[in-house]
């Protein structure tokens, strides 16, 4: 059996119509979005805001700030007028000091050298201790301080001196001529240097300088 299509039943003929219709529809749609205004609520006042795709953009106008105020010109003032002064005819005047130079200073001569004497190692009559050498071993033998050191070093012997007796009779120039040890050295020099004063020697009449020597003998008991 044949089946035969109906013209009125055929759907092909308005298919075309009806795409026409549907992009048409959906265009409107489209237009009527971009036409939309929003409402914005302003304090209680409603303004509508339409969304425009291409919205010319306003540039700012930047105001020139006005010139400053010209500075008014600066009158030179002339100075004060300076007072006059009027000396007075029959001023009387300070008496003046009369001020006296002092004197040249007296030219100083050449400095006064001190010559010593001549110390005389062979005088006319030689210097001694007071007392004589008897009187001058008690003195030693009272006054030495035998060294600590020396003792446990159990050092002794005998010390020569030699050193000058001054015409006043003190003593100058100690030294030592012949040597024991530093420490036994050291308390010959100072039992010398701390002597009462010699009788001087004398040399043509005349107390002189005079040269003596001494042994100081350091034994241990």
């Amino acid at each position: 059996m044949e089946v035969k299509k109906s013209n009125d039943a055929n759907i092909d003929k308005s298919r075309s119509s009806i795409v026409v219709v549907g992009v048409l529809f959906v265009s409107s749609l489209v237009l009527a979005s971009f036409s939309y205004k929003a409402p914005v609520d302003m304090g209680g006042d409603v303004i509508s805001v339409a969304r425009t795709q291409d919205a010319p953009i306003q540039e700012e106008v930047q105001e020139t700030p006005p010139p400053p105020p010209e500075t008014p010109p600066q009158m030179d003032v002339p100075p004060p007028p300076q007072e006059e002064v009027i000396k007075k005819e029959n001023e009387e005047k300070p008496p003046v000091a009369v001020v006296t130079p002092p004197p040249p200073p007296v030219p100083k001569g050449p400095p006064v050298t001190k010559v010593e004497k001549e110390i005389i190692d062979f005088p006319d009559v030689e210097a001694q201790f007071p007392g004589g050498p008897a009187a001058l071993q008690a003195w030693i033998a009272k006054n030495v301080n035998y060294p600590q050191t020396a003792i446990e070093m159990n050092e002794q012997g005998r010390v020569y001196l030699s050193f000058v007796v001054e015409p006043d009779g003190s003593i100058t120039n100690v030294a030592v001529v012949k040597s024991v040890s530093a420490d036994l050295d050291k308390e010959a020099k100072r039992l010398v240097r701390s002597m009462p004063k010699w009788t001087a020697g004398e040399a043509a009449g005349e107390k002189a300088r005079t040269r003596c020597q001494i042994p100081i003998n350091f034994t241990l008991n």
